[in-house]
């Protein structure tokens, strides 16, 4: 018999993992294929930068990670002392301050998975189905032209039975040796070099001094980096290997015994290794990342590249994140097939960009890249520091699209964001409770689109004509959207950013639209209004000047449900708002509904 399914995920990995758990939040059930017998045990990729920890908060999933995980403060630099040792020539800050208000640390992906499994199960039941092989995946392009069509046959294999599943949509989330591509005849491109690193975790009785720090060596010997893992005593090694070394050929002895030699004058005994293995660095990215716009490549399945600047798994993850929710949005009737081809747009630029950073990253730290060409230890440090905010995750601007709208923003209302980049965060106070917070944890991902209003200080009549005028447009323009009988939220959320002495507000001077009633009880939900001010022993109260708002004039930002920035507008620039999603999202008549707020 052949299963009928909506969307079919290939392999349960980062990219995977995170598409369906999107999907899980607008309600939708994927059908998660994973060649493993269970849940991964041991991942190899550790490294969580930034972006991808904002990812997990706005899932809800941000506390266990930042608890458990171990966190990246400080990048130690050491290099040759011209004695045949090495001493630090310096030291830096891992991420320069305000990029972001998340940290980098380090957890293993098992865990990282294992989290968002467990999102799955909660917003939507969701299971994963281990143990199949997928044999083949074939589009009959003549159906896809359908969209009501399931034109995506996949043959899958498990126990030796074959079975064969009809989909609308197929995600290959499976890796780097990809049977997804490989069926479509795609093709891997770029090439790679003669360099082997070895990379191993272990556990090192040893007294240089740095061992718990993020650290980066360069000696007689070769170049290690120091990366310290979770639980407070293991360690991971990165490990530049001889030239001409094979990479089949290297053993752990070698790995060990290289080490030792670029930690001296320092002595490393290792007690136990967890896990080791030795690759040979190369640059590759598919030739085509869908077909027919029906089967997408994500992760490894269209991009490989290096592991020490610590993207693999981190932009694996946010591909997911970026076809997860317009996935959702399709299958939910938000807005038309079309939208995901925003996503070839967007994580294609993201993919060649990765392939160029770790190109150049990886030549600074080749021992011979620095001799031949004169980078000095400064020089090294200098561009490693400058390479934080991509390894950071927080780079990347998705060009202009059908919700992605640069072209006609006002950017000078609100000099400090971007379109197409995602939305910082900065402490506010939220108005109902005098609670301090991080503006973004207003932005959950919960399938919504938000509206950012720079209201200003309501106490003067400008401001508040202002803040009148939008909540009666909002309120006529949503009902297009919404489904019948739903929250009146529950496509587009109104959040409030308020200047001046939050005292001196009281709520019932706040138009009804921005504490409206939701939800399974009906009550009135007063969590969307937030004051640039002071709280109890805490000084804050900048985030008209952080975001580059002024206070007299206002701005408007509209945000995607995966927190990029689409649109800048004036605050009186009320029609802009209709204009931009008349251009994408269906009329609520036509579509089912989405996951109920008051599910959050």
């Amino acid at each position: 018999m052949t299963q009928q399914v909506d969307v079919l995920i290939c392999g349960s990995g980062s990219a995977g993992l995170c598409a369906a758990t999107w999907l899980a939040r607008y309600g939708v059930r994927a059908k998660v294929l994973e060649q493993r017998s269970g849940p991964m045990k041991n991942g190899q990729a550790d490294g969580v930068q930034c972006r991808t920890v904002e990812v997990f908060e706005s899932f809800g999933l941000s506390e266990d990670m930042l608890r458990e995980a171990y966190h990246v403060l400080e990048v130690n630099f050491w290099s040759k002392d011209g004695k045949g040792g090495i001493r630090r020539t310096s030291r830096t800050a891992d991420i320069p301050p305000g990029l972001s208000h998340q940290p980098h640390v380090i957890l293993n992906q098992a865990r990282l998975n294992a989290l968002l499994i467990e999102a799955m199960h909660r917003f939507n039941d969701q299971d994963i189905d281990y143990g199949y092989t997928v044999q083949s995946v074939h589009v009959d392009s003549d159906n896809a032209k359908d969209s009501k069509s399931y034109p995506v046959t996949i043959v899958a294999e498990k126990g030796g039975l074959e079975e064969q599943f009809r989909a609308k949509y197929v995600l290959g989330c499976d890796g780097a040796h990809s049977i997804v591509r490989k069926s479509l005849g795609f093709k891997m491109v770029g090439d790679s070099s003669d360099a082997v690193w070895g990379v191993m975790d272990v556990y090192p009785n040893t007294n240089f001094p740095d061992i718990r720090k993020k650290a980066i060596l360069h000696s007689d010997a070769g170049s290690l980096m120091i990366i310290p893992r979770e639980g407070g005593s293991l360690v991971r090694f990165y490990i530049e290997l001889s030239q001409g070394v094979v990479a089949k050929n290297v053993k752990l002895e070698d790995l060990q015994e290289q080490a030792c030699r670029i930690f001296k004058p320092y002595t490393m005994d290792i007690k136990e290794t967890a896990w080791w293995s030795a690759y040979a660095i190369g640059q590759r990215r598919a030739d085509l990342f869908t077909k027919d716009y029906r089967v997408f490549l994500t992760g490894d399945a269209c991009h490989t590249h290096s592991p020490k600047a610590g993207q693999g798994m981190n932009v694996s993850l946010q591909d997911g994140y970026n076809i997860g929710w317009k996935l959702g949005a399709v299958l939910t009737g938000q807005a038309g097939p079309e939208l995901l081809e925003t996503y070839i747009l967007e994580r294609k630029k993201v993919a060649i960009d990765l392939i160029e950073f770790d190109r150049y990253f990886t030549q600074l730290f080749s021992s011979k890249y620095r001799e031949e060409n004169g980078i000095t230890e400064e020089h090294f440090s200098e561009q490693f520091s400058k390479a934080l905010r991509y390894t950071a995750g927080l780079t990347a601007k998705y060009d202009d699209s059908i919700i992605t709208s640069s072209k006609s923003s006002v950017p000078e209302v609100a000099k400090n964001l971007t379109v197409g980049m995602r939305f910082p965060s900065t402490q506010v106070i939220r108005f109902c409770d005098a609670r301090p917070m991080q503006l973004v944890r207003s932005l959950p991902a919960d399938g919504r689109w938000r509206v950012i209003f720079f209201a200003g200080d309501t106490q003067t009549y400008d401001a508040a004509r202002r803040l009148q005028k939008l909540s009666e447009y909002l309120e006529d323009l949503v009902h297009t959207f919404n489904v019948p009988s739903s929250d009146i939220d529950s496509f587009i959320e109104p959040i409030i950013v308020l200047a001046g002495k939050r005292t001196k507000i009281e709520q019932e001077e706040l138009p009804e639209y921005f504490w409206p009633v939701t939800g399974k009880w009906q009550m009135r939900d007063l969590h969307k209004v937030y004051v640039d001010d002071e709280a109890y022993n805490l000084s804050h109260g900048q985030a008209y000047k952080f975001y580059g708002v002024d206070k007299d004039h206002g701005a408007m930002i509209i945000v995607r449900p995966d927190q990029h920035i689409s649109k800048i507008i004036k605050a009186e620039d009320l029609e802009a708002i209709g204009t931009f999603f008349k251009a994408f999202a269906l009329p609520g008549k036509s579509r089912s509904s989405l996951v109920s707020s008051s599910q959050l």
